[in-house]
């Protein structure tokens, strides 16, 4: 009986935590981000520029308000497709409860995986549809205005005081997702666009926040448990990078057997245990394309020499650190370096205990997807379930100085050859300036075993605190 009423209390304070988290990050305003129209802007590894052609007046304060005309010549309404495109995922609430809790939000301790999660929807993007690809509503999606913000606050207010008073409503039971209707297209240009945006649904389906979705919430906090972590724990970049790794090998869709993932040991990548990594058995390719009904993945440049369908591509996985107690400005143009490259999956980390995904920089800021925004659940299982809330509207900023040091880079490598070539470029990247001293990570020859580490130092002991420190801009903007 004390059990019970046990079991009880917990529950409603469950309840009544996600109210609180409602409040406190459903009613976050989406503010606009400034960016200069004097300097270029890279988005993994794409550049844009801002300044309009032939304007050659002193640059002031602009805005969206600016023409059509001026954002066409301007390369901003590309931008915001490119950025609008990424997949963004948030924190989310009603979702069916956690792996050894009660819990059916991640409000407020959830961020770093889903920063994760963004990470690997983009090697996802790169390895099903290209880096070029853009979704075609990009640039519908809606600002996250005031009225919008706190109308949907209050109303999930009142919805989860209700539900803590009536007691916890059962989880729907999930379906498997229905097979899109045969459709015919008038040409060929129409059948690709309609493949790469059934890849793009299927893609963004294996992070739906239920006990089935390949790459889902659920699925993490139940790995993070065999690393000693739990639903509602803080989680750090290099457990994340553990976790992403059991998430991916462990995949039983087919079309995700043709990728993997591999992550550094102590900031060092062995060469030959990446390559084992391309060519390990179970690529999957023979069984590719039979997940719901889909065809083979659209085809890519192919780099390798050798027969593609008997490797697989591999998500390079670094957990570093920039400095010791807050991050290195002697790294910065690192970080530009790795940003710039096209094959850079960007980097989990962000501010101190406030982890996001870091995608690209201007001058001397960040740009990254924020999770921190409580939407509500979704039900991925339908094959039309609506997409708008999985794609971020606008970018946000932050200096390279309120960055704290402990962070995950990734990279895509789709062949051995291609991890060749991109030996080659992160070899000159690594090379250690008079200021850095030391490199933030290497690449060796041969296998970790070789080397003969030891076993005995745990993802989560390589995890290091975070410092708060809080620094100021301003220069001349155009706001996205």
């Amino acid at each position: 009986m004390e059990n019970k009423g046990s079991d009880e209390v917990e529950k409603l304070k469950t309840k009544f935590l996600s109210v609180w988290h409602n409040v406190k990050y459903s009613w976050a305003l989406k503010s606009k981000t400034s960016f200069s129209r004097n300097s270029p802007v890279l988005l993994l590894g794409k550049c844009y520029h801002f300044k309009v052609e032939d304007d050659e007046s002193p640059t002031e304060e602009a805005c969206c308000e600016a023409t059509d005309e001026d954002f066409a010549m301007g390369n901003v309404e590309a931008f915001r497709r490119d950025f609008a495109s990424r997949v963004w995922l948030t924190y989310r609430e009603e979702f069916p409860p956690l792996s050894g809790s009660t819990l059916t939000s991640d409000c407020g301790w959830g961020c770093m995986l889903r920063a994760g999660q963004m990470m690997l929807a983009q090697a996802l993007i790169l390895h099903l549809l290209g880096r070029d690809w853009t979704w075609s509503e990009a640039l519908t999606l809606q600002p996250l205005d005031t009225e919008t913000w706190t109308t949907t606050a209050a109303k999930r207010l009142v919805a989860s005081l209700e539900a803590s008073l009536q007691g916890s409503p059962g989880s729907s039971e999930l379906k498997s997702p229905e097979k899109p209707p045969t459709q015919a297209f008038g040409s060929a240009e129409e059948a690709d666009a309609h493949l790469k945006e059934m890849y793009h649904r299927t893609l963004v389906s294996w992070f739906g926040d239920n006990t089935s979705s390949q790459l889902g919430i659920h699925r993490l906090v139940q790995f993070g448990l065999t690393l000693g972590k739990q639903a509602g724990d803080w989680y750090g970049p290099a457990i994340v990078a553990h976790i992403l790794k059991k998430a991916v090998d462990e995949a039983v869709d087919p079309i995700l057997a043709g990728i993997t993932a591999y992550v550094s040991q102590d900031c060092t990548v062995y060469s030959a245990d990446v390559m084992d990594s391309h060519w390990a058995s179970g690529a999957g390719q023979d069984s590719a394309g039979k997940s719901d009904g889909l065809p083979p993945p659209p085809p890519h440049k192919e780099p390798s020499t050798t027969d593609p369908t008997n490797s697989r591509a591999v998500v390079i996985l670094i957990p570093v650190r920039l400095g010791g107690e807050k991050t290195n400005p002697d790294y910065v143009n690192f970080v530009k370096n790795i940003l710039s490259l096209d094959y850079c999956l960007g980097i989990i980390g962000g501010k101190p205990k406030q982890a996001c995904y870091i995608v690209g920089f201007q001058d001397d800021s960040l740009i990254y997807m924020d999770p921190h925004y409580c939407q509500s659940f979704v039900d991925v299982s339908s094959s039309d379930f609506p997409l708008q809330s999985f794609h971020c509207p606008s970018p946000k900023k932050m200096p390279f100085s309120k960055m704290d040091p402990s962070c995950t880079i990734g990279f895509y490598s789709r062949s051995v050859k291609d991890f060749e070539r991109i030996c080659q470029e992160l070899a000159k990247v690594l090379q250690p300036s008079a200021k850095e001293k030391y490199p933030v990570f290497t690449i060796v020859q041969g296998r970790s075993k070789d080397y003969d580490l030891s076993a005995s130092l745990t993802p989560e002991r390589r995890e290091w605190p975070f410092i708060r420190r809080t620094v100021t801009t301003t220069g001349d903007f155009v706001l996205l």
